[in-house]
């Protein structure tokens, strides 16, 4: 007997065909937007923006942080050198509280140890001047942290005499938080090490 009702099982089957077919639709549709989400972040986040006095938007590209790590790194370690080792009677205070703010306790210890030596109060009694005159150093930056190693020229002023040293100093970069102006690269100098000191022939 026919009645106006379709069969039950068939309007199942129509359900369960419209339940799946959304569930799909909606499924990718959040892939899609995910993906869309997570390139738009990277792409955010390489980029920055600068409004122009006129009132435009003006896109910056921003190098990433390991491109730019070598160059500060360098930086860093340069000015390090010349805050530790370029002194004389009337900076060396100011120049080594400046240095302390790049280096861990390995540096803190080494200070302590050429204060305990009398380095300082050789530099006041005898009024040297103890000036950098090169810094080179080579890093690997490839697996942190980050080993170095630092070759630094500096002159001795002792008035008539001037003696110049080759020192070599080793050890490794990690990261810390920015603080300005103590450590603007925001990097810290651990496990620092005076490797060699020989004194370089007079020209």
């Amino acid at each position: 007997m026919k009645t106006p009702y379709k069969d039950i099982y068939s309007v199942l089957k129509l359900n369960r065909i419209v339940v799946l077919s959304v569930i799909i639709a909606t499924t990718m549709v959040s892939v899609v937007a995910i993906i869309f989400v997570v390139r738009q972040h990277k792409y955010m986040t390489e980029h920055a923006f600068a409004i122009s006095t006129e009132g435009s938007v003006i896109p910056l590209k921003m190098i990433s942080q390991y491109e730019n790590l070598e160059v500060e790194a360098m930086a860093h370690l340069e000015l390090f050198h010349k805050y530790f080792y370029n002194l004389d009677a009337n900076n060396y205070e100011r120049q080594l509280e400046k240095a302390l703010w790049l280096g861990n306790s390995t540096v803190d210890a080494l200070y302590l140890q050429k204060k305990a030596d009398g380095v300082y109060n050789r530099l006041l009694q005898y009024s040297l001047v103890q000036k950098v005159s090169s810094v080179n150093s080579t890093i690997h930056i490839q697996k942190s942290p980050y080993a170095f190693q630092t070759i630094t020229v500096f002159e001795i002023n002792r008035g008539a005499v001037i003696d110049r040293y080759e020192l070599t100093t080793t050890g490794h970069i990690i990261h810390v938080d920015r603080n300005f102006p103590n450590n603007t690269h925001g990097l810290l100098i651990t496990d620092f090490f005076e490797k060699t000191l020989r004194k370089l022939d007079s020209d």
